[in-house]
């Protein structure tokens, strides 16, 4: 009978390990130990921040601590730079500029009001035409577009005379140029109504009244244009038929520019 040769169970028992887990590769066994290692530093810090306590209102940011004495110092350099300024008392607001003013649209003047216009220029730069009516009695005439009431007045004569010149003797030459010096003495002198005797003709060859026939054409023409507004035939107590009232214009003589 064959003997049972006993096996080495002692030498097995030494070869396991004695915890399963260690047959196992766990490359996590590790963390434990630094999970706890990280709380209990946490823990020592909780009781140093205990025992040595932040002040309220600081923080204890380094960056926030940084942040504010930056500030502060801005702060300080700013009180020192405008040491001594004092502002300003006045309180006004300056106004935007508006701008170029755009120009109103003019409406095209009409026809009519061109002429209008135009007899307007003329009667104030003394360029303007006389309207002249004439009988074998009477004459007058006034600057076309001159108020009609002037020529009423001085047709009634409504003006006081303040200076006039008689013609008779004189040839038709020489009464034209002692007419043209009588009404120009007369606008530097300031005078507005004159009267000039040119007579009825009785006396002339055919008792044609050349002087007052030529009166008209002289007071409408070259020179004395610029210096007359209106003439008519004056009234019965200054001469009647034989002489004439001229009014005349209101200007300096220096500005009067004289065309024959």
């Amino acid at each position: 009978m064959k003997k049972r040769r006993k096996r080495n169970t002692s030498r097995k028992a030494q070869a396991l390990p004695s915890d399963p887990r260690d047959s196992f590769n766990t490359p996590f066994s590790c963390l434990g130990d630094m999970l706890k290692q990280a709380q209990a530093e946490a823990q020592s810090d909780n009781e140093e921040d205990k025992n040595n306590p932040v002040p309220e209102g600081e923080s204890c940011s380094p960056n926030q601590s940084q942040s504010a004495n930056g500030a502060e110092e801005e702060n300080t350099l700013f009180r020192e730079a405008m040491a001594g300024v004092e502002p300003l008392q006045s309180n006004r607001v300056r106004a935007r500029d508006p701008g170029p003013l755009s120009k109103p649209s003019r409406r095209p003047l009409l026809e009519g009001e061109l002429e209008a216009y135009a007899q307007l220029v003329d009667l104030v730069s003394g360029e303007g035409s006389f309207d002249i009516e004439y009988t074998d009695e009477y004459i007058e005439g006034a600057v076309i577009g001159a108020d009609p009431d002037l020529l009423t007045k001085l047709r009634r004569g409504d003006f006081s005379i303040q200076a006039h010149f008689d013609l008779h003797g004189m040839t038709t030459s020489e009464a034209r140029e002692a007419v043209e010096r009588f009404i120009l003495s007369s606008v530097i002198k300031g005078l507005r109504c004159v009267l000039i005797i040119h007579g009825r003709g009785l006396n002339s060859r055919d008792q044609i009244p050349i002087l007052k026939e030529r009166m008209s054409s002289w007071l409408k023409r070259g020179r004395l244009k610029k210096m007359v507004l209106a003439f008519a035939t004056a009234q019965p107590c200054d001469g009647g038929a034989g002489a004439l009232y001229v009014f005349l214009r209101k200007c300096k003589p220096e500005k009067m520019q004289f065309t024959d």
